[in-house]
């Protein structure tokens, strides 16, 4: 955790990006994002969980999937966010992902280091899990380096089985 971090932002996308996105539609999320996006077809099934996660739970946009933007390049490399509010036990999952051509550059670690801030911050968050497949080593030593241990595992129907991780909030 020496190194310096790559600088980011995350940008929160309006829900007409999403829902752009969630139809496979970039050139017209693009029409009404902040910023060039240029995420590929493979994340569309999160773009659809998060586009009817916004329509039962308007509120749930402040907390989403962002886009993980580097002010050096001008572009979006990634995306990183929660997967919703803090539940009634104070916990909230952090999920990200960053494209191929960008990986084992730092984003990852800027990302989650931005959410665990935030999730320190808030009082009403007291546990920040993440979920991680078995098959992925490199998110799976990211997380353990900010003290997440494995609590246990899961079936998730769109990744298969994943190993989940935990920390305090604020305790790293």
């Amino acid at each position: 955790m020496a190194a310096a971090l790559k600088p980011i932002e995350l940008i929160q996308l309006p829900r007409g990006v999403i829902d752009a996105l969630a139809a496979g539609d970039l050139p017209g999320a693009n029409r009404q994002a902040p910023l060039e996006l240029h995420f590929s077809q493979d994340r569309q099934p999160l773009w659809r969980i998060r586009s009817a996660q916004l329509e039962e739970n308007p509120g749930d946009a402040a907390w989403i999937t962002r886009a993980i933007f580097d002010p050096g390049l001008g572009r979006a490399v990634g995306l990183a966010g929660f997967h919703g509010p803090p539940d009634d036990n104070g916990m909230v999952e952090v999920g990200y992902s960053v494209d191929p051509v960008y990986r084992r550059q730092g984003y990852a670690r800027a990302a989650l280091e931005a959410l665990l801030a935030v999730a320190a911050e808030e009082p009403s968050i007291r546990t920040v899990r993440a979920t991680i497949s078995p098959d992925n080593g490199a998110s799976r030593r990211l997380v353990e380096q900010y003290g997440f241990v494995a609590t246990g595992e899961q079936w998730d129907d769109e990744d298969g089985l994943e190993i989940v991780y935990e920390v305090p909030a604020g305790g790293n």
